[in-house]
């Protein structure tokens, strides 16, 4: 199993963290910027398109949770099950950086910072 580092470059394009995810550090996922597999993926394609690191840098949505590809039925789902908060990494990587938010997450040992209710 690899162990969680900061790489900016595992800065998921949704704001996860996929250098802390399950998957990747056991080989099973490349994460999401390699991930060719991904096609499904309305974030991935609309931040590759507008050639965003994530989706911290769209300025059409200030809130990504206003953006409908950010805030499908999938992501409430992942959300709930994992008590995930997408949009404050968002926030996050807007404050202090998609290098601020790796280390803060490995810090963590976390792939997405958690939702507060």
């Amino acid at each position: 199993m690899k162990e969680i580092v900061s790489n900016p470059a595992m800065v998921a394009y949704c704001g996860l963290y996929c250098g802390a995810c399950g998957r990747y550090l056991k080989g099973g996922c490349p994460g999401c910027h390699d991930n060719q597999k991904a096609k499904w993926c309305k974030v991935k394609r609309c931040c590759t398109e507008n050639r965003y690191l994530s989706c911290a840098d769209c300025s059409q949505y200030q809130n990504p949770m206003d953006c409908r590809k950010f805030n499908n039925i999938m992501a409430k789902l992942f959300a709930l099950v994992f008590k995930s908060d997408r949009a404050a990494c968002i926030g996050q990587i807007r404050r202090i950086g998609v290098q601020g938010h790796a280390d803060e997450m490995t810090r963590q040992k976390r792939q997405s910072l958690r939702k507060h209710r």
